[in-house]
């Protein structure tokens, strides 16, 4: 019954307070309900016969990158990821986001406790593709994405997904590391601001694992560099090319569709010529050709604009990973953490 209970609180979390939909509300609950269910220790899921060799080999690879989050990063001690999942599908969520055509900013829906986000989850596929049609009708850009893994922020003990195990292993200790940043540090109603960080602390964080476990030259943290490397590229390309689309939007008097369209096919040509001759790793590959619209943008200014301000600020705790995370914390009253920040690398 306390789960159950748990679970109903959660999905308050999933559900939009203007028109409360509780048919959402009572599947959210029963499909995170159902996923708790299916926990097994991970000590149990590596008896199963079933599992793969690597599959196994995640699994541990996971517990080690946990306790060192825990135990070197001195991120929140926590008993996620110590249980197993294996779901039925390539997915745990189907995540809808969206954004006026002629603005670059997020279509947000409110939840209690963690304040509005611009994102809504859905468990079933379906029910994510209905929801974006809705939104289409809006005239609004819309982008449906599949997730592998997400953080209930404290509210349960979340579980090591199948969905996690394909990734690459620097790939899983980076999520595995994000996702505690999430459970450590999280600014109600910033999920910009919350993102960043936990990419910027995964990135270092997955650095410094594989620092320790495998030395200097270990070839998963040359891998890693390199992808991080082409991040730091690819950050300040966008984090431009979205301040100047802003800038575009607010001059643009005839709200042309074509125009639009063209538009968002030079930030595309751009790409191609100045950014992806000088990618060492294949992460961005796809942006060039990918159907860009404003809902797509956006998710990369949640993920990636400014991480050149995390950086100065690391750069400024001595390259200290507690340090920095310390000097995080002074934000976590902020109501525009973006802007503290900017304040707190300048003085």
């Amino acid at each position: 019954m306390d789960l159950l209970i748990k679970a109903l609180g959660f999905a308050i979390l999933c559900v939009s307070i203007s028109g409360c939909q509780m048919g959402y509300y009572f599947s959210s609950a029963y499909n995170q309900m159902s996923l708790l269910n299916q926990r097994v220790p991970i000590e149990k899921a590596l008896q199963d016969p079933t599992l793969s060799e690597k599959e196994k080999k995640a699994l541990q690879l996971a517990q080690r990158a946990r306790q060192f989050a825990e135990g070197e990063l001195h991120l929140k001690s926590t008993k996620n990821y110590t249980s197993y999942v294996k779901l039925d599908r390539p997915y745990v969520t189907y995540v809808v986001s969206a954004s006026p055509k002629w603005e670059l900013s997020h279509y947000d829906w409110h939840y209690l406790f963690v304040g509005k986000m611009p994102y809504k989850g859905f468990f079933n596929e379906d029910d994510a593709k209905e929801e974006a049609e809705e939104l289409k009708k809006k005239d609004l850009d819309v982008y449906v994405r599949g997730v592998s893994a997400y953080s209930t922020l404290g509210w349960f003990n979340d579980p090591l997904l199948s969905s996690m195990v394909k990734y690459e292993d620097h790939e899983l200790v980076n999520t595995v590391i994000h996702e505690t940043v999430h459970a450590t540090l999280y600014i109600k109603g910033s999920a910009d601001f919350n993102e960043r960080l936990a990419v910027f602390l995964g990135n270092k964080g997955m650095e410094l694992f594989y620092l320790k476990e495998e030395g200097p030259s270990s070839p998963s943290l040359k891998l890693a560099l390199l992808e991080n490397e082409d991040e730091k590229l690819f950050s300040k390309f966008i984090s431009r090319e979205i301040t100047d689309l802003e800038e575009w939007y607010k001059n643009q008097n005839e709200k042309n569709e074509e125009i639009r369209k063209a538009r968002l096919k030079e930030i595309q040509a751009r790409f191609t010529k100045e950014i992806e001759p000088h990618l060492k790793s294949d992460n961005y590959q796809k942006f060039s050709s990918m159907d860009l619209n404003n809902a797509r943008l956006l998710l990369y200014k949640t993920y990636l604009q400014d991480l050149s301000d995390f950086e100065k600020l690391y750069e400024m705790s001595d390259r200290k990973f507690d340090t920095f995370l310390q000097k995080c914390r002074s934000l976590e009253n902020s109501k525009n953490p973006e802007e503290d920040l900017k304040k707190l690398i300048s003085n």
